[in-house]
């Protein structure tokens, strides 16, 4: 290999090693198991980067990560990305990258299915987005099998008028009304998948709000064992 290449630029197989090195710790890392960035380090300048210095390859490695940030990507922890790097060097790990499998990849990408959807939002917005996403102009579209079941619209209409415009689990008033009415969501306390009945005693009226987090909350299993108590009607199925 040319030793001009350290003044030069890296070629295309330095850069891909470089990363298979990368993402091989990162699937570490994400998995749990440990490893020694020093003897990573070490491992590449005794094989396909040999003409490279330790901290060359550390800068390396910073790029990756900085490249896999802008791309809303998983990266290593202890590499933390490099401020200021060229653009032709960083396009060129992206393009390397296109053609990975990135570790953990996955619990960003778009999903049709909306419980889904909001999991991984919400380890986006905790661990950090660090640029704008780009997002999508034309989404694509999905058919999706699901199952509905038969309702008593008597039903409904009575747990609603039982409420009287006020929502069942958090005592505030119906946040606004349709057709004249105030407008209450009606829940089944067990779930008609979990072969609840369409019943009175077995239906609450709520606000979008209370409505949610019966579904998705962290607290979802406590906030419907709590409905039992604060609304006389309801048995326990």
């Amino acid at each position: 290999m040319d030793t001009s290449k350290e003044r030069t630029g890296w070629s295309d197989d330095e850069l891909e090693a470089s990363i298979d090195a990368y993402l091989k710790m990162m699937g570490r890392e994400l998995s749990g198991q440990t490893f020694v960035k020093s003897i990573e380090n070490q491992l590449l300048r005794d094989g396909p980067l040999s003409k490279r210095s330790s901290s060359s390859i550390e800068y390396r490695m910073q790029n990756i990560s900085a490249v896999l940030e802008q791309m809303d990507l998983p990266r290593i922890e202890g590499y933390m990305p490099a401020k200021n790097f060229g653009a032709r060097i960083g396009q060129r790990i992206r393009n390397i990258l296109d053609n990975k499998v990135v570790p953990g990849a996955g619990e960003s990408d778009p999903t049709s299915d909306h419980v889904t959807l909001i999991r991984r939002a919400s380890k986006l917005q905790k661990k950090g987005l660090k640029v704008a996403p780009k997002g999508n102009a034309n989404p694509q579209q999905v058919s999706v099998t699901t199952t509905s079941y038969v309702r008593d619209p008597k039903i409904r209409a009575w747990v609603a008028d039982l409420a009287k415009g006020v929502c069942e689990g958090c005592g505030q008033i119906a946040p606004f009304e349709v057709d004249g009415l105030p407008f209450l969501e009606v829940h089944h306390v067990k779930h008609l998948a979990q072969k609840g009945s369409d019943s009175i005693t077995n239906a609450v009226a709520l606000c979008p709000n209370c409505h949610r987090r019966c579904h998705l909350a962290s607290d979802k299993e406590a906030f419907t064992l709590s409905l039992y108590t604060k609304v006389g009607r309801l048995l326990v199925e």
